[in-house]
């Protein structure tokens, strides 16, 4: 779908991608984004959770920061690109992991019950969301140092607020869809249990967007669906998520569609793709290394650690997002033809690339390997990782009859 979207919009003659309205395609982009969020979030084992915490904080941040240093000094010495620019560039342009790729990938394994029994699945796209309010808000800073505008103090501190912001109205909204619809409706309770979830989603995705506080609104759907689905219980939010599930093959073609669709190589050159893959290739194995090891001190085997730092390779919705707005920048400030107009355009031309190189061989070695790699738990292991209460498996097996009768 990627590669199919970059042919209709680079290729002479075909041109079909061209004629994309702009807002469109961030809209679409953005429902299609809180699609796979609360997918993920409906998802999540809590117990998992709560018991791998520390390795989520080390894996959220640390292959991050590593991969975004390292891609920063290395496009200084290589592309002779400013300390601020180059920092635009690795921390955060670079760095940032693909949700809308890593997210689908890894829900096809747990629904084959791949590395449930640890918590796999639960903790890499956990860690992702993070992840991506952190490279936003870091890029963010590294912008408005560069050029000189906006309320720098303010700047910094944007992370941390987006992400207290998004846990906080997370919570607050997944507890009141505990109580909203009333849980003894007998009828049309799913319904009513998607509509809701699905509006305040797309509220806090828009809503923060509005606010400027992009990256609180995606961490805010992963934390409202999953503080639900741990108050609806699995059989209640079994039927969210089939419907949820439905949607996504709609979203699906559409998200990497129009992502493919902002992939221009018309800014490439010889001397800044060959120094480009140089960067990639070097601090793809520094974030590899730095993942492996941050997976250190748990029950986790060297089988699981190598599929989790594998899994943290795509990356394709950041990069599309922001790539070109440094370059837009520079020019809207009268910086055509001057030097910040070329660090604008190789930070471009780099993004590209982390998005064609990146996302096949990412998506490719998640299905590949996690299979190989992680261990396929039977349903009865798979149901005893959910900690489910004794009513629950009475509903369940109420609920097995109905199947059977069906």
């Amino acid at each position: 779908m990627l590669y199919l979207a970059e042919i209709y919009l680079n290729v002479r003659g075909i041109n079909l991608a061209r004629s994309i309205d702009k807002r469109w395609s961030s809209t679409l982009r953005s429902m299609a984004l809180v699609i796979i969020l609360i997918r993920s979030g409906l998802g999540l084992n809590t117990s998992a959770l709560r018991k791998l915490k520390f390795t989520l904080a080390r894996l959220a941040f640390l292959p991050c920061i590593f991969e975004a240093v390292s891609a920063a000094v290395l496009v200084h010495f290589l592309l002779d690109m400013k300390w601020l620019w180059a920092f635009q560039l690795g921390s955060f342009v670079q760095a940032a992991v693909s949700l809308a790729v890593v997210i689908p990938c890894l829900l096809e394994l747990q629904d084959q019950h791949y590395g449930v029994n640890k918590g796999i699945p639960t903790l890499v796209m956990a860690a992702a969301s993070f992840d991506n309010v952190f490279c936003i808000s870091a890029f963010g800073v590294c912008l408005g140092i560069a050029f000189d505008s906006g309320n720098l103090i303010f700047s910094i501190f944007r992370g941390p607020i987006e992400l207290l912001l998004g846990i906080t109205v997370g919570c607050l909204v997944g507890v009141l869809c505990w109580f909203v619809p009333n849980k003894n409706e007998n009828v049309n309770l799913p319904h009513n249990r998607l509509v809701i979830l699905l509006c305040f989603s797309l509220l806090s995705v828009f809503g923060s967007n509005v606010a400027k506080f992009s990256g609180a609104g995606a961490l805010g759907v992963l934390t409202m669906s999953t503080v639900a689905a741990y108050g609806w219980t699995p059989i209640g939010k079994a039927p969210v998520a089939m419907v949820m599930s439905l949607v996504w093959q709609l979203f699906e073609p559409l998200l990497f569609g129009l992502v493919g669709a902002e992939v221009s190589v018309a800014y490439m050159n010889t001397k800044v793709v060959g120094m480009g893959i140089a960067n990639l290739v070097i601090s793809l194995i520094i974030r590899l290394v730095t993942t492996y090891l941050g997976l250190l001190g748990n029950d986790l085997n060297f089988k699981e650690r190598l599929f989790i730092a594998i899994s943290w390779l795509p990356k394709a919705t950041v990069q599309a997002a922001i790539g070109s707005v440094s370059l837009d920048i520079a020019r809207q400030k009268g910086f055509t033809g001057q030097i910040e107009e070329e660090y604008g355009i190789q930070i471009l031309t780099i993004a590209v690339l982390v998005i064609l190189i990146t996302s096949p061989i990412g998506a490719i070695g998640i299905v590949v390997a996690g299979p190989r790699m992680l261990h396929r738990s039977p349903r009865e292991e798979f149901d005893s990782a959910l900690h489910e209460s004794p009513g629950v498996k009475v509903e369940r097996k109420e609920n097995r009859v109905l199947e059977s009768s069906v």
